[in-house]
């Protein structure tokens, strides 16, 4: 890849607004963590009621993802106007990641729905996907490109690459990328149901770990080519995106999709893991990802892993799900700047099977190379390599190659039981856990691979275009959730709720390893979807990618289109593969002229 320089930065986390959002502290000084007992949510009769909150504990509010992308995008606005003056002139593009979008306002839309009174329009808007992104208009402008990414805690590690190869390609001059995410009774109880959260704090990589804990916050970064840019707080040196295909709430135990998301990224920016000096983990502290992640690390560095220092931010600011990685990349890049080894808050025994290191004081070392790790529900995988400077030496990114459609479905308006239960991988129990909207997907990719049978299933991407996402599943688990109460949450309903689902779905389905992302969220989610398939085909992320606009549209959806006077897509799914080579019609690069 060209290397590409992160110019300036917006940041909100529980540790505070811009540099001091993403700090690792001094050489020397042990970190804390900023979970705490929630007030709100023990009032809610939660189990584990503990968060890492950024905007304190005060009553729940519907804009509260909103209000963390104005301290964000304020932040950056404002660093941009100073360092590049001209910057609104440039071509701009916006990546920006989110796992929950609009929830805040979800709920309270539902809960008004369920008491028959009737929504505001703007209530509506704002509870779709990409309602938050509202706030990015106010400063970077309405008509400005852009993509959400719905791909859960991958979300803004998956925005910077895919950031970063928009300019490889000259397709954009400046390209605002990362994710957010904000704390909601929602997203607490469906964790806390899954048995995934810590009733104290976390600690990653250690004998005692029991879960994690919930953060929230918000990250922008400025990304230019390194040849153009004014300065840089770091660079992104490659990138690289897998999936498990092997399970949707839990990783693939030997952690070998994370191991190929990694590699994929080192290649990419012509290192190898003997050039890596920092690792910034997913490091959740559930038992089963920070096992499947230590088997990663042993994979990826073998004996020499016990010199590697391993940087868990989670521990300190919570799992900020869509803000993570883009949090986690700016704590990295500060470190090496600061030419600190960052250390690891938690305490006790280290896990025996984890091999890496873990400081527990900061510690003076250089970094030359960091590489960064993410995965997400669907089993999707994500990693960037991070330098604090522009390299003597570094890859350059290949051409972009011409791209094709090969196969166009018909709309399926219904899942098809029978073709998933001859074309797919998924055996009888599996089938019956498929909520519709995935029903709907892997019932639209079985058709489009029956007409491709020679497609490497190892390097076919899987990208959802969704104006719904989950909304009506959303609702299913919320309408239980009220009944029941919030410490009563069904752990069966929650995984839907992740606009992520269905891609993960299809890779398992179709033992589909290549990158896997849900995108849209709102009404330009089917161009979107085009942009980014097109974008993983063209610069080699993926030698297929399976692109399906899938739309689960109910009552809910209808209502909230309708009080938000949005036009609702067809429900049903769709679905179109990409290639490069000779075969089928060529698709001109994806406009930028999404909105």
């Amino acid at each position: 890849m060209t290397p590409i320089a992160v110019v300036a930065r917006g940041a909100i986390s529980p540790l505070g607004v811009g540099e001091s959002a993403t700090g690792v502290g001094a050489l020397g000084e042990r970190p804390s963590t900023s979970v705490r007992e929630d007030p709100i949510f023990r009032g809610a009769g939660l189990k584990k009621p503990r968060s890492a909150r950024a905007l304190g504990a005060t009553a729940p509010e519907v804009d509260r993802a909103r209000r963390l992308l104005a301290h964000a995008a304020r932040e950056l606005a404002g660093s941009l106007d100073a360092l590049v003056p001209d910057w609104r002139g440039l071509r701009l593009a916006l990546a920006v990641g989110t796992s929950a979008g609009g929830l805040g306002s979800l709920e309270r839309a539902l809960s008004l729905r369920a008491r028959g009174e009737v929504l505001p329009a703007e209530l509506a808007r704002s509870a779709f996907y990409d309602g938050p992104l509202a706030e990015l208009d106010v400063w970077f402008g309405a008509g400005t490109p852009r993509v959400t990414l719905l791909g859960a805690c991958i979300a803004s590690t998956f925005a910077l690459g895919l950031g970063a190869r928009w300019l490889a390609a000259d397709r954009a001059d400046l390209v605002i990328a990362g994710g957010y995410d904000a704390l909601t009774l929602f997203l607490a109880s469906g964790f806390e149901a899954l048995g995934a959260t810590t009733g104290g704090d976390p600690a990653p990589f250690r004998s005692r770990r029991d879960g994690m804990a919930l953060g929230e916050g918000a990250a922008l970064v400025a990304l230019m080519r390194s040849n153009e840019a004014p300065r840089a707080l770091g660079y992104v040196l490659g990138f690289g995106a897998s999936s498990d295909a092997t399970h949707v709430t839990a990783p693939e135990p030997q952690g070998r999709g994370l191991v190929r998301a990694a590699r994929t990224a080192l290649d990419d920016a012509n290192a190898t893991a003997a050039d890596v000096d920092l690792l910034s983990a997913h490091a959740t502290a559930t038992p089963h990802n920070d096992a499947a992640e230590a088997r990663a690390l042993e994979l990826l560095f073998g004996a020499s892993a016990a010199r590697v220092p391993v940087h868990p931010f989670k521990a300190v600011i919570g799992h900020t799900l869509g803000a993570a990685g883009a949090l986690e990349t700016l704590a990295a890049l500060a470190a090496m700047r600061a030419r600190i080894l960052p250390a690891a808050a938690g305490d006790g025994a280290i896990d025996p099977a984890f091999g890496a290191r873990l400081l527990e004081r900061n510690a003076a070392g250089p970094a030359l190379r960091c590489l960064k790790l993410s995965a997400a529900f669907g089993g999707a995988n994500a990693a960037l390599v991070l330098a604090p400077e522009l390299p003597r030496s570094s890859a350059l990114h290949a051409p972009s190659r011409p791209v094709r459609v090969v196969h166009e479905t018909e709309l399926v308006t219904a899942p098809d039981p029978e073709l998933i239960a001859e074309r797919s991988e998924l055996d009888e129990i599996r089938r019956t856990r498929l909520d519709r909207a995935s029903a709907l997907a892997v019932t639209a990719t079985a058709r489009a691979l029956m007409a491709v049978p020679e497609l490497d299933r190892t390097r076919t991407a899987v990208v959802i275009g969704t104006f719904a996402a989950s909304l009506e599943a959303d609702e299913e688990f919320d309408v239980r959730r009220r009944e029941r109460g919030s410490s009563a949450a069904e752990p069966r309903r929650f995984p839907a709720t992740s606009p992520n689902l269905p891609a993960g779905w299809c890779t398992i389905a179709f033992g589909l390893h290549g990158p896997s992302i849900a995108v849209g969220g709102g009404p330009g989610a089917a161009e979107e979807a085009t942009l980014v398939g097109y974008e993983l085909v063209s610069s080699g992320d993926a030698e297929y990618a399976v692109v399906v606009v899938c739309d689960d549209v109910g009552a809910v959806t209808r209502e909230l289109a309708a009080r938000a006077g949005i036009a609702c897509p067809p429900d049903g799914a769709r679905a179109r593969v990409f290639a490069t080579g000779d075969a089928g019609e060529l698709l001109a690069p994806p406009s930028f002229a999404l909105r």
